[in-house]
């Protein structure tokens, strides 16, 4: 099964995983930029194609990371995942963003049976979730998404961006201090959800909060 794989949900990232493929992958690429989402996306999967030498129709299923993450780049991601799968026909699922990181985590050679995986949600606040782990098992969610203060995050090993940030108040793990959810990651998570017969999600985002941007109301007219 060859899945295009697609998250914004921070960096901007796409990735080619397949089942037939050595170690699943065929191509990735991730911006370092939270911030270039539509400039980045569109032709970074233009060259990621071009690289593992397939066009969209050989593509299997499209995989979209729907967060939690900011309103505008996290739109970006899912809204080309959308187009992509309308032109070319294909399935479309969704996987939340927590999740990359988490299968690293669970990867990882000392990997906690509980764990909070974090990233930053701006506004001195977190994106979070908590996972179990047992053995020769895919992280199981337990608890999340949600948003709020690292302060208040339970008593748990923390994963990501958002520990890294706030490693003076959580039980930051120091070689995840900078993980960031990706598309490789998740595209390998949805490869194995869908081996082990997992339901993944649909397309519908986590924003978590309300847009900044609101549609202003109706001006009073002047006496």
């Amino acid at each position: 099964m060859l899945i295009l794989a697609i998250d914004t949900s921070a960096v901007a990232s796409a990735a080619l995983v397949s089942d037939d493929a050595p170690e699943s992958v065929l191509a990735s690429f991730a911006t370092e930029d939270t911030r270039t989402h539509a400039e980045v996306l569109a032709p970074g999967i233009d060259a990621l194609l071009a690289e593992a030498g397939v066009s969209g129709h050989d593509v299997d299923a499209i995989v979209t990371g729907v967060g939690p993450g900011p309103f505008t780049g996290l739109r970006s991601g899912i809204v080309t995942a959308r187009t992509l799968a309308f032109v070319w026909d294909k399935p479309l699922y969704g996987v939340m963003s927590l999740d990359a990181i988490a299968l690293e985590v669970a990867e990882s050679t000392e990997a906690a049976a509980e764990f909070i995986v974090a990233t930053d949600a701006r506004r001195k606040e977190v994106y979070w979730a908590r996972y179990t782990l047992a053995d020769a098992q895919l992280p199981h969610l337990a608890d999340g998404p949600h948003v709020g203060f690292a302060a208040d995050l339970p008593d748990l090993p923390v994963y990501g961006a958002g520990a890294g940030i706030y490693s003076d108040v959580v039980k930051a793990v120091a070689e995840f201090n900078t993980r960031q959810p990706e598309a490789l990651s998740l595209g390998q998570s949805a490869l194995a959800r869908l081996a082990a017969g997992e339901q993944l999600l649909d397309s519908t985002p986590l924003y978590l909060r309300e847009s900044d941007a609101q549609v202003p109301g109706p001006r009073k007219r002047a006496l």
